[in-house]
């Protein structure tokens, strides 16, 4: 076995290890990476991945990444998929799972709808896969980030891993939002663009959910400084004021503060809309 190099760039002596045994064989989700892979390899798109020794090539984890962009689940995923062809059940709001085709494919997938208006039947979907040793993964921010800085995280994250008692793995993406993100035009075409992903080691789970949470945001925050480092030293220099960039990197994208405020305008619109149907 080996890594296919023309879409991923991993650590030097990675040795991928034999398919796992269940999640290799199924076939409908095993489909759909293939045809994200093509996407990717039509578009040029190459991943350096690092930090494959830190997920499980066997039992449950829940993976915790970073939200800037639309296509977050696939880069999330792609590591553990290298990594043994596992393959990770997303949360998302239930909202995608009622779209005709959208939520048919997550539903066949088995990713785990999150209804926020009852949260902890969610959770208790989660801690259940979890539990049976699948691979979970949740952006603790809720929402895709448009700073594309860390936005306050969730303590959902911390509360799964803690009552299923499973590692909680960090994950920083990093490019992701320069190919589909809100509010930006997308680049489908053969843009060639870079995108660099980062597993941590699993942060620790004692104590409160709110103190797991804020030593998961620091990791995070500790792999996404790294990736944007080396964004910048490999791939730039980028012109100033580029609108996927962070105002704090000279970037021309909404504050944390603005980027917030768009959200709220957002969740009060849809709530009228919904109220007036």
């Amino acid at each position: 076995m080996s890594v296919d190099k023309a879409l991923f760039v991993v650590e030097p002596g990675y040795a991928p290890p034999s398919h796992h045994a269940t999640e290799s064989g199924e076939r409908f989700y095993q489909r759909v990476i293939r045809v994200a892979k093509g996407l990717f390899r039509a578009q040029g798109t190459r991943t350096t991945i690092y930090g494959l020794e830190h997920l499980p090539r066997e039992g449950g984890a829940l993976i915790a990444a970073n939200h800037t962009g639309w296509f977050d689940f696939i880069f999330a995923g792609m590591g553990p998929h290298i990594n043994g062809r596992r393959l990770v059940r997303f949360m998302a709001k239930k909202e995608v799972f009622e779209l005709p085709v959208i939520g048919w494919l997550m539903r066949s997938m088995h990713h785990v709808p999150v209804d926020r208006s009852a949260g902890a039947a969610s959770i208790d979907d989660a801690v259940a896969f979890l539990q049976a040793g699948e691979l979970v993964g949740i952006f603790p921010e809720g929402t895709i980030s448009r700073s594309f800085e860390l936005a306050d995280f969730k303590t959902g994250g911390a509360r799964i891993a803690q009552r299923a008692g499973v590692p909680l793995i960090p994950c920083a993406i990093w490019g992701s939002q320069r190919l589909w993100t809100k509010d930006l035009p997308r680049r489908m075409g053969r843009s060639k663009t870079p995108v660099i992903v980062r597993y941590g080691a699993p942060v620790p789970t004692e104590g409160t959910p709110e103190e797991v949470t804020a030593r998961l945001k620091e990791a995070i925050a500790e792999l996404l400084d790294a990736s944007r480092a080396e964004y910048s030293d490999t791939f730039g220099p980028f012109e100033p004021g580029e609108k996927w960039m962070p105002q704090s990197l000279g970037g021309g994208a909404p504050t944390l503060e603005e980027a917030e405020a768009i959200y709220q305008r957002e969740k009060q619109a849809r709530a009228e809309k919904k109220k007036n149907r």
